[in-house]
């Protein structure tokens, strides 16, 4: 089973990071206010990235890795991942 690794912009700008096995369903209950506590104060907005992982080990990873990043940082890799289209997976 796959696993994704994806990055929420919500509102006032600010970035969430999360991994799920179904993301649309993580985001319908981020919408709906029943995700993360951080998403029940910051509403998401839109999905802004989603990345395939082959499992839930490799995905945590790649959450860790980003939550290490300042928010400059984030953005900076966010704008390089749109560069390559072929990391992403259809939203």
């Amino acid at each position: 089973m796959s696993w994704y690794l994806y990055l929420l912009e919500c509102r006032g700008g600010s970035l969430y990071t999360g991994i799920s096995n179904n993301v649309e369903k993580r985001y319908a209950a981020h919408v709906a206010g029943k995700g993360a506590r951080y998403t029940r104060s910051f509403p998401p907005e839109r999905i802004a990235l989603v990345l395939e992982f082959a499992d839930k080990g490799e995905a945590l990873r790649a959450e860790l890795a980003v939550k290490a990043m300042s928010a400059a940082q984030k953005r900076a890799w966010l704008a390089a991942q749109a560069i390559s289209p072929a990391n992403q997976t259809a939203q």
